[in-house]
């Protein structure tokens, strides 16, 4: 019975962990290529979902224009940013105005929608092939907050469990 009483909220809490699934915008089926496989070779018209972080935003006539630097995403989508590995860059453009002041340099942004074409630009002095997609969804994620965790030695005299200063 004591077995059943701890397994309930565990099935619980496991069942709830499993619905934590991406924003509806989100979802779908796509081609699980990279920006840096795409810019390789001829990918138009394949459906993709990339994110990262934003390097530059360019509002145009009638669309803005996104320049991204792309990273995994996270099982809900968000971009990771747990190490330097990146996929390579990509352009997204979609209908419509984009604030430059919201849509800032590093924040994340996830992009849903279909490789258009490429663009040849400069980053320095290198001419980089970018895919551009033709962004069904623009999803600006929150701005994370940065926890900063500092973690205190032990003090010698406390000795943990069983060991010197052991009190009780």
């Amino acid at each position: 019975m004591t077995a059943i009483r701890f397994a309930v909220p565990f099935l619980a809490a496991a069942a709830l962990a499993a619905c934590a699934t991406q924003p509806v915008p989100l979802q779908g089926q796509y081609a699980p290529i990279t920006p840096h496989e795409a810019s390789a070779r001829d990918s138009t018209g394949a459906p993709v979902r990339w994110g990262g972080r934003i390097v530059a935003v360019e509002p145009q006539q009638d669309r803005t224009c996104f320049e991204m630097i792309s990273t995994q995403l996270d099982s809900s989508g968000r971009p990771r940013w747990a190490s330097d590995e990146v996929g390579g860059r990509f352009i997204a453009c979609r209908t419509g105005f984009y604030d430059p002041a919201l849509f800032e340099k590093n924040r994340e942004v996830t992009f849903a929608g279909r490789i258009g074409g490429y663009e040849t630009r400069k980053i320095g002095g290198y001419d980089y092939r970018f895919p551009r997609v033709d962004a069904e969804v623009v999803y600006l994620w929150p701005v994370r907050d940065r926890v900063d965790v500092v973690e205190r030695p032990v003090p010698y005299w406390w000795g943990g469990w069983g060991g010197w200063g052991r009190w009780y």
